[in-house]
């Protein structure tokens, strides 16, 4: 589960008291004292045995105090000693897992799946929920058919594999007729049907890097409205992932610094950083867990990202999991993420 190996420096005494003030801060965000921690562990300990224990965690890195006078709160190292030693995972509740497995195999596409548990991940654990899209299930053209509209606007209603079906509305250069937009969804019909969007798109790229000024009229058509149809999205690049709750962290008080807030933001906006922290999971075994500054981000620190790779038919498809504060409830976003993973590749097992 964890990047590293379990220090073997604390005594159970230091694990104990370690584990008590790192649960009662995720729960209340809240520097804890001395004298609270002695209540609250348990132990037959004064409070200058426990001051004595907690200078010597802060020593070794394990927690640090954000005032002089205050208590002490966990660092990244504590969180990651808690996550790997100390952590008991809940059992999720039967019905939750049923009523979640319901959400997402109800004839769905691959794409609104996605939707569907990336929403799902941010309801139940409260934080940003974050799937990346299936990246090898493989969309056939069946058939394309079109329809003018106002303003040099055209309705494209696109057939996908035997009943994906998208409407896409593309904006022309021009004006096109009933009859026009026949001719080319015959043309895209019978070059196309029945091969990969992938294989379309670079086809009609390459088209449309070729000289224009010798193209017959149905062709100079074909490429610009196959080019803009089966381009990924309007700016040309394609949507790697989707993403529900960011405003969920607005709640954090650690994370509602305005300027925190604006570089996540920004950075779920350009999307460069989260994939490739994403990407590094694709090969992980089960749930991978990356606490502030583990991610190599700066934009993260203060954050963790639960993650788990998600499959069908034995073959990795992409990676789901949940951005929120390192304070986050590990022992109940654990299996919240790795159910949503099994379950999202058994509904993309039935969707095909």
């Amino acid at each position: 589960m964890g990047k590293h190996t379990p220090d073997t420096e604390l005594n159970e005494r230091a694990q104990h008291l370690l584990k008590v003030m790192v649960r009662r801060y995720i729960r209340e965000g809240q520097p804890l004292g001395s004298r609270t921690l002695t209540r609250e562990s348990g132990l037959e300990v004064s409070p200058a045995t426990v001051r004595n224990v907690m200078a010597d965690l802060e020593e070794l890195g394990y927690v640090w105090a954000p005032h002089t006078s205050s208590g002490r709160v966990p660092t990244d190292k504590g969180y990651r000693f808690f996550v790997d030693t100390l952590l008991t995972v809940q059992a999720l509740d039967a019905s939750a897992v049923q009523r979640t497995d319901l959400q997402l195999t109800r004839g769905q596409s691959p794409d609104e799946l996605v939707d569907s548990a990336s929403n799902l991940l941010s309801g139940l654990t409260r934080l940003a929920g974050v799937v990346t899209l299936p990246r090898h299930v493989t969309r056939s053209l069946r058939h394309v058919e079109f329809l003018p509209l106002s303003d040099r606007r055209v309705l494209a209603i696109l057939v996908f594999n035997e009943h994906e079906v998208e409407n896409r509305v593309v904006h022309t250069d021009r004006d096109y007729t009933q009859s026009e937009l026949q001719q080319v969804a015959n043309f895209l019909n019978g070059k196309f049907s029945g091969q990969g969007v992938d294989q379309v798109r670079s086809e009609l790229l390459r088209g449309m890097e070729s000289d224009k000024e010798r193209m017959n009229a149905l062709m100079a058509s074909v490429i610009e409205l196959g080019g803009k149809v089966f381009s990924e999205n309007e700016d040309g690049e394609q949507d790697d992932y989707v993403v529900a709750g960011q405003t969920n962290l607005m709640e954090f008080q650690e994370l509602s610094n305005v300027e925190k807030l604006r570089s996540l933001f920004q950075a779920f906006t350009e999307k460069r950083d989260i994939l490739h922290v994403l990407d590094q999971c694709l090969a992980a075994d089960g749930i991978q867990i990356f606490i502030g500054e583990e991610s190599g981000y700066r934009v993260f620190d203060g954050c963790s990202l639960v993650t788990s790779p998600y499959s069908a038919e034995g073959e990795v498809l992409g990676v789901l999991g949940v951005i929120g504060p390192t304070r986050m409830e590990y022992d109940r976003v654990i299996p919240i993420v790795d159910m949503t993973a099994k379950l999202l590749g058994s509904a993309l097992n039935q969707s095909h």
